[in-house]
């Protein structure tokens, strides 16, 4: 039998940023203030985000002085796109970081790309204490290729490789823009050889679910699917889970909907 652990909630937000090349009215200066007001309204615990460029992570750490992050240009450095991991700076402890692969043959090599992907992919994680819970735990951000779905599935496998070397009692939370919906052959080895399981299968406290996670800028049902996920593994259980579909003024925050699971820590009798 499990018992949830006293207060045991925490609140992952994962959310696809879009980067700053687009121009008005989506552009990011027109953007960040909507992104600050979502996410303050909203106010996850921790967060995974997606396409950030410095610029823009810099931007954050103005616009979300309670939150501490962490994370490495795709291409090395300040260069190229975040997998950011924010954290609550009151609530969270860090016990291990500065650990990034890139998601190719050759993980420890900046910016390598060997699957025939022409993006560079890569992976941030963090290993946590949370304070309120007194709970240890792995949170892991990511974003796989959009055009090849054997770039997506060895990025998978990379993934589950590395994370299987973590310590093994503590449970592992990941976050990503996977750019592939749920049932794929992508989605399938997470929960088949990585032993992940979906938040949004793990609960039937769904809000939003006929919606998808693309909007692009134009389209409030989302697109074709949801291909923004959070994953776990490990001693958790799911609450909750919602599609955050922000439209202000006629405008899209980002050109991705947040995914947003309440989680809870278990543990055994």
């Amino acid at each position: 039998m499990k018992n949830l652990k006293e207060n045991g909630t925490l609140k992952v937000m994962t959310y696809n940023l879009r980067n700053n090349s687009d121009v008005p009215p989506n552009s990011w200066e027109e953007r960040k203030g909507l992104i600050q007001s979502l996410i303050h309204r909203e106010k996850p615990d921790i967060m995974g985000t997606q396409e950030g460029l410095y610029p823009q992570v810099k931007d954050m750490e103005v616009l979300l002085p309670e939150y501490g992050w962490l994370g490495i240009g795709r291409d090395g450095g300040s260069h190229g796109e975040f997998m950011t991991i924010y954290y609550r700076k009151n609530r969270f402890e860090i016990m291990e970081f500065n650990n990034h692969f890139w998601l190719s043959d050759t993980p420890d090599r900046i910016g390598s790309a060997t699957w025939g992907n022409h993006c560079t992919r890569m992976a941030t994680w963090v290993h946590l204490f949370d304070k309120k819970t007194k709970q240890a735990f792995y949170h892991v951000n990511t974003h796989l290729d959009h055009e090849s779905e054997r770039a997506r599935v060895n990025g998978a496998k990379l993934i589950i490789r590395k994370t299987d070397e973590f310590q093994m009692n503590l449970p592992i939370i990941l976050t990503g823009d996977f750019n592939t919906v749920a049932g794929t052959e992508t989605h399938q080895t997470f929960l088949q050889e990585g032993k992940y399981i979906d938040t949004w299968a793990d609960t039937s406290k769904r809000t939003n679910e006929n919606l998808g996670t693309f909007n692009n800028f134009e389209d409030p049902s989302g697109g074709n699917g949801r291909i923004d996920w959070i994953l776990h593994r490990g001693k958790i259980t799911t609450s909750s889970v919602q599609i955050v579909d922000d439209k202000v003024n006629g405008r899209f925050p980002s050109d991705h909907f947040p995914l947003i699971a309440n989680l809870q820590f278990s543990k055994d009798d």
